[in-house]
C-alpha cells in the first residue's frame, strides 16, 4: 500500500506509525494532537510542545477531518 494524503497536513503512511495518521514530514500521530485538543490544550502550546513541527493550520485540518469522518460514520448508520 502507497503513502495516502489525507489532506494537505495529513498522510497515511504504512511505513510510518505503522500506517496511522500522521503529520506530513513527522511521526507525529494525528490521534494523539487531537488527544491534546480534547483536554483542552491551546492550540499554541501544542505547536510549541512538538517544537513547531505542526502549524495552527495543520491542527484545524486534524480537527476538520475528525469531525467529518464522526458525520460521515453517522450517516452511515442511518442508512445501514
Amino acid at each position: 500500500m502507497k503513502p495516502q494524503k489525507l489532506g494537505k497536513f495529513i498522510v497515511r503512511d504504512p511505513d510510518i506509525c505503522h500506517g496511522k495518521p500522521t503529520f506530513t514530514g513527522t511521526r507525529i500521530m494525528v490521534e494523539q494532537v487531537l488527544d491534546m485538543v480534547a483536554e483542552g490544550a491551546e492550540w499554541e502550546q501544542i505547536i510549541a510542545d512538538y517544537d513547531g513541527a505542526i502549524s495552527r493550520e495543520a491542527i484545524a485540518e486534524a480537527v476538520r477531518l475528525a469531525g467529518r469522518s464522526l458525520s460521515e460514520k453517522n450517516t452511515m448508520r442511518r442508512a445501514g
